[in-house]
């Protein structure tokens, strides 16, 4: 063990030595607006918040005067969040009883790892940065999760349910259609607990979370501006509520090729564990929904992400950090929704469905290193071809270029501020110097191929790894905790993501693009 902590000092210092050589003074650049330009709204991305609309205002110029540090930074900034990544990825397999007591403190310090250096580095903009990702992003982001978990921890699916191949993917479909009109989280939240409890008396459970996350927590949301930050974004720009439908055939193409995947798999297992007939305990309990009062709060949430991006009541300056007073509200009500899920659901029935916090407490504590580490990255990506990211942004012609590159960084970056980059890169490529209002629908219409594989591609390749969509991480963490063990970091990349996800995203470019 202390090795392992030495290892993690010597690379802190190792870090920070090359960080402290960034520029110390305040860049002389031309000032870029930025009401956002940090994440482009991690949280606020995963909330659906306009805040992410703002983001494109920045990168206008019209803003609050905060540099664009993304010029500046180098590539070896997001050193950090690749030291993030790595700990996820390895410190369960190497130091699993390390991880587990301290994966907070080990969380907290990469973010400082990171954060230190930069405030010395570039002093009130880098404060600025890091509040803005905090106040705007993070804090939004967990309000969220915080509020759909709450809620759905207080829905139970009582009765004898057993998950057999076909009840299996039947609940994988309705997940897949839910998720564009309640979003991914919303969906994922609401059945991984009955998916769970239906296959708890089967041996292999693994392959059937996975897939969970690749269709509920992913790619079912896809139809919708509801069901994804990303096509929310584009929403917030323009495209029409239901112009994404036009993904439709390429959802479909991924959602049958993966149910029809894992409907094979599902029977193979089956079979081997437990023959033809699940077994009969004896009890037959006829299904019952309890806690139903809870589905009017779910409603309440879409209600409150949906407001927050079509009205506009002004903005509040707090600690420098401007957010729009829609957003300020829609997190209010939120935790209200959350507060009431909490008073008028019975305790009893949260316990008798395994409802426990720890879920959430360590996504919260995992993703503070996660969005602070990304500062760096998300920044160098928002400066397009000013940045460090520019051979990516240049490299960029075709219709698969746009869907590869967009899918590849939203897998590991937050996906709004990605569909936004290559959103503005498609418009300044066919209507360079034409304002957004009339060259968008002019997207949508004339260039729809370009619109489709930036869209598909933010919202399929989210399901890649861990930290490509918000519930995946959750789902991962609840079905640990209810006994189902799950692939690491890089084992659900290598394993699954590979072997199924990346085979069928090649189908789709070459049918479609």
């Amino acid at each position: 063990m202390r090795t392992v902590r030495q290892i993690a000092v010597m690379c802190s210092l190792g870090i920070f030595i090359l960080l402290i050589g960034m520029p110390t003074s305040r860049p002389t650049l031309a000032v870029a607006s930025h009401r956002s330009d940090t994440a482009a709204d991690h949280g606020a991305t995963h909330a659906g918040s306009s805040q992410a609309a703002h983001d494109s205002h920045a990168a206008e110029g019209h803003g609050h005067g905060h540099a664009n540090l993304g010029e500046v930074l180098p590539l070896w900034s997001c050193i950090p969040f690749a030291c993030m990544l790595l700990s996820i990825a390895l410190f369960p397999l190497v130091a699993p009883d390390l991880w587990h007591h301290h994966f907070g403190k080990i969380s907290a310090f990469w973010a400082a790892s990171m954060g230190i250096p930069f405030l010395i580095a570039f002093k009130g903009a880098a404060l600025y940065e890091i509040l803005h990702i905090i106040l705007a992003d993070y804090v939004p982001f967990i309000i969220l999760l915080w509020s759909l978990y709450t809620v759905s921890g207080g829905i139970l699916l009582r009765g004898t349910l057993r998950g057999t191949p076909a009840i299996n993917t039947g609940m994988l479909i309705v997940g897949t259609i839910l998720a564009s009109w309640m979003g991914t989280t919303g969906a994922a939240m609401l059945l991984i607990r009955p998916f769970l409890r239906a296959n708890s008396y089967r041996k292999s459970r693994t392959f059937m979370v996975v897939f969970f996350i690749f269709l509920v927590a992913n790619v079912g949301g896809s139809l919708t501006p509801l069901g994804d930050p990303p096509l929310f974004l584009g929403f917030l720009h323009g495209v029409t509520f239901f112009w994404t439908m036009k993904i439709l055939p390429h959802m479909l193409l991924v959602a049958v090729t993966l149910l029809l995947v894992y409907f094979i798999l599902d029977s193979y297992y089956y079979r081997k564990e437990v023959g033809s007939e699940p077994p009969d305990d004896g009890v037959k309990e006829p299904l019952k929904l309890e806690g139903v009062h809870n589905f009017l709060f779910l409603a309440g949430v879409v209600g409150a992400v949906l407001m927050s991006g079509v009205v506009d009541w002004g903005e509040i300056n707090v600690f420098g950090v401007h957010r729009p007073v829609q957003d300020w509200a829609r997190d209010g009500l939120l935790v209200l929704i959350g507060i009431l899920a909490l008073v008028t659901t019975p305790l009893k029935l949260r316990e008798d469905n395994e409802f426990t916090w720890f879920p959430i407490i360590e996504v919260a504590y995992l993703f503070i290193g996660i969005f602070i580490t990304m500062i760096p990255c998300l920044l160098i990506l928002k400066a397009g071809p000013n940045g460090q990211f520019a051979f990516l942004i240049n490299a960029v012609k075709e219709a698969p270029h746009y869907f590869w590159i967009t899918g590849l960084l939203s897998s590991f970056l937050d996906n709004a501020p990605t569909y936004l980059t290559f959103f503005n890169t498609a418009l300044g490529s066919f209507y360079a110097g034409m304002p957004e209002a009339e060259a968008v629908p002019l997207l949508m219409n004339d260039n729809a191929l370009y619109l489709k594989a930036i869209s598909a591609g933010a919202v399929f390749f989210g399901a890649c790894s861990y930290i490509g969509n918000a519930p995946n991480f959750m789902v991962r963490s609840i079905a640990e905790e209810a006994g189902t063990p799950m692939p690491s970091f890089f084992g659900y990349i290598v394993k699954y993501s590979l072997l199924f996800l990346i085979p069928t995203f090649v189908l789709v470019t070459v049918i479609f693009f």
